[in-house]
């Protein structure tokens, strides 16, 4: 490896919500017991050093000394157009389709309340991300749930015919897609992103894609960009990115829209503009320059395979030593939705022990619940090999079977 992803960062005091929070006043998350230390498996931000290329662009607009109003540069847009046709395979985008989003979820309440008002259905399905229950719900708007179903081999799959039911029955014109899908780590092959889209346009939905996973995928698997499946998806479609997944930029703040229809296009960016705070930082900016250059997707690269390590591990250890939970082998994103029914049946234990018993001896790991998982918990495994082995040990010592 050229980068490094071995290093263990003390991030206490680092304006690091995933250690930070744990054992704070009125955190979920207590202090583990004595003689273990937090290890952070929850937040989906990744424990990584970032790549090289961010702190020099940082370094190198640090130098000059000024830091006032400004427009996003055409080296922003630039970049952007390059990454997504050299890793996406995207030769149409221009600067007029993108739009600066201060948050994908920001950009998905925009979205809505553009082509919806507070109290219409909006369809998701589930499990769900825990920010699109929370944003959807503050801003008024109703969540109707199609459920993904668990295949004969545990696939995570789309179920059509509830989805059309759902759509027909509840008059639904506003969806909000995941890909890939968080939590559930699948990666919609292209058949499957057709069928939605098909459903999408015979219910004339607009489509709120959020692909802000789109570039951390296994080796070997193909992350299909929702707007390139037809032309009716490219006009359909709001797509919502952001470097921040990928390159753990998040405390930077800044995502961005690609559409290609000039009326929804319109619309977003009306919502966005009269808020009169979604705009970027100057910082922002440089960093998303820094990471989308060549030694960017060359990070990348590297960050995919240390990740598929730790997935296989992870999995590989949870198949070999706890009997009775399971669980899919994402095929993008960093963390693991586990499924800890039968473990619980069978040792008469529920999973908030499961829970308890994880963060008392320093595994930081989620509850799966808000994000509809009834016993399930997710797992964020974008920490150096060394301490997703020592996690998973203590589980295996102290909790699965203690």
């Amino acid at each position: 490896m050229t980068y490094d992803f071995t290093s263990i960062l003390d991030r206490k005091g680092h304006d690091a919500l995933a250690v930070d929070n744990i054992g704070a006043p009125g955190s979920v998350f207590p202090a583990p017991d004595e003689g273990f230390d937090p290890i952070p498996m929850w937040v989906a931000d990744m424990n990584f050093p970032v790549a090289p290329s961010i702190i020099r662009a940082i370094e190198d607009r640090l130098a000059y000394p000024t830091f006032g109003y400004y427009r996003p540069s055409d080296a922003y847009y630039q970049a952007i157009i390059d990454w997504h046709r050299i890793r996406k395979g995207v030769v149409d985008l221009e600067p007029r389709h993108i739009g600066y989003e201060n948050g994908v979820l920001g950009g998905v309440i925009s979205a809505l309340s553009a082509f919806a008002a507070p109290g219409d259905p909006v369809l998701l399905h589930s499990p769900t991300y825990v920010g699109f229950t929370e944003c959807i719900n503050d801003n008024g708007f109703r969540i109707v749930h199609s459920l993904l179903v668990r295949d004969e081999k545990g696939v995570w799959r789309m179920d059509f015919e509830d989805m059309e039911r759902r759509l027909a029955e509840e008059h639904i014109h506003v969806a909000v897609f995941c890909s890939p899908h968080n939590p559930c780590g699948r990666v919609w092959e292209r058949w499957e992103i057709e069928r939605a889209l098909e459903l999408y346009k015979k219910y004339d939905c607009v489509v709120i894609s959020d692909e802000i996973w789109s570039d951390i995928v296994r080796p070997g698997v193909t992350h299909i960009p929702t707007q390139s499946i037809s032309e009716d998806a490219r006009l359909r479609t709001i797509a919502l990115y952001a470097p921040s997944k990928t390159f753990n930029l998040a405390g930077l703040i800044g995502s961005y829209h690609v559409i290609y229809n000039d009326y929804l296009r319109d619309r977003m960016e009306s919502k966005g503009k009269k808020t009169h705070y979604n705009s970027m930082n100057v910082l922002s900016q440089h960093a998303l320059i820094g990471a989308y250059g060549p030694e960017g997707q060359a990070w990348a690269d590297e960050l995919n395979q240390v990740i598929a390590d730790n997935v296989d591990w992870a999995c590989d250890y949870i198949d070999d030593h706890f009997e009775g939970v399971s669980v899919f082998r994402p095929q993008g994103t960093y963390m693991l939705f586990i499924d800890c029914t039968e473990w619980c049946e069978k040792h008469g234990r529920d999973i908030e022990w499961v829970l308890r018993a994880g963060w008392r001896v320093g595994v930081d790991w989620q509850d799966g619940r808000v994000f509809h998982g009834p016993c399930h918990i997710r797992v964020n495994l974008a920490l150096p090999l060394s301490r997703v082995q020592e996690a998973f040990e203590r589980l295996d010592a102290h909790v699965f079977n203690a």
